[in-house]
């Protein structure tokens, strides 16, 4: 016979109504309380999955600062659109929270007493940790752990499409600016960029992987990385960018400095922001399609085992002006 709520109120000397508050995360209890409920529901062998899914009518959408600029960087408002509309599918009620790692991420987490939680983007491992703590159906966004569900862009497939698309327009040294390679998805363009090389029998060159200093403004730090490029005795014809802003960054300092885009050096970015097409010359990227992630992130946490547990969607090349010819 199943465990009951019942039964762990009456094993731990609360309510029930303490029970299932505490089993949700919701506020009003002490983390004393909490740790006394949730010790005597494993001890019981309560199976804490039974609290999600299908009843979960509160959702928190959890990104980190430095992703919450949707001005300088769309992205994950896009991501975000496409979470709105699979709640209003699900009728559940979506919440944005930015966090960072010095926040008190749980506390901040209980005053919005979700059912679910989907992270997106990048996040410190004690973050996810702590937030996996509430024991909370969670899935994540453009990012990856091990034992979590997920869903992120074919960030490989891209890096590989962006690498021989310049390769295949004759270009021999092609630079990879990336932002911190604590991003997942960073890490996953570099293995593509990596891959089309060695297909091609291009030698890699240490020289042409530069990644932007942390602790200055995104786009700062990219125009720096593609200022150090320029400086090289053999500068690079062409640059992969690890995405969109970055790439707009380098374009506008090899403009500055006096080179012809594409004649002189081409340049592809990744992730297709409006952006991007409203560049001089147009860029040219990978195309994600961010509000399909922030839908099949939703499915994940409302159809749990249904679905792959880590997904991976699609990408599209689009040649643009920066990289033809």
């Amino acid at each position: 016979m199943s465990v009951t709520i019942r039964d762990i109120a009456e094993a731990a000397g609360v309510s029930i109504g303490t029970v299932s508050r505490a089993l949700k995360n919701q506020r009003g209890l002490s983390d004393e309380t909490r740790r006394l409920v949730r010790r005597v529901a494993r001890e019981l062998g309560y199976d804490a999955a039974r609290l999600r899914s299908t009843r979960a009518q509160r959702l928190v959408f959890l990104l980190h600062r430095q992703h919450s600029s949707f001005a300088t960087n769309p992205f994950f408002s896009y991501v975000l659109h496409g979470v709105e509309e699979a709640c209003r599918d699900y009728g559940i009620a979506p919440t944005l929270l930015a966090t960072g790692p010095a926040d008190p991420v749980r506390d901040q987490l209980r005053l919005h007493e979700p059912d679910a939680v989907l992270a997106a983007g990048y996040f410190e491992a004690e973050v996810l940790n702590l937030v996996a703590g509430l024991e909370l159906p969670m899935a994540l966004v453009d990012f990856w752990m091990p034992g979590q569900p997920s869903v992120n862009p074919d960030n490989v497939e891209g890096g590989f499409l962006a690498t021989r698309h310049l390769l295949e327009t004759g270009r021999k040294r092609i630079a990879y600016i990336a932002g911190s390679l604590a991003h997942y998805s960073l890490r996953e363009r570099a293995h593509g960029y990596r891959r089309a090389l060695f297909e091609a029998g291009v030698l890699a060159d240490p020289d042409l992987e530069i990644v932007a200093p942390p602790g200055v403004e995104p786009a700062d730090g990219a125009a720096h990385a593609m200022r150090q490029l320029l400086k090289l005795r053999q500068r690079p014809d062409a640059v992969f960018a690890c995405n969109d802003m970055v790439a707009l960054a380098a374009l506008q300092v090899c403009q500055e400095a006096g080179l012809r885009v594409p004649q002189d050096i081409a340049i592809v970015g990744f992730d297709d922001i409006p952006a991007a097409a409203g560049a001089q010359p147009a860029l040219s990227t990978l195309r994600v399609d961010k509000e399909a992630l922030g839908r099949a992130g939703v499915d994940l946490i409302m159809r749990g085992h249904e679905m792959p547990q880590q997904m991976v969607l699609p990408v599209e090349l689009v040649v643009r002006g920066s990289s033809a010819g």
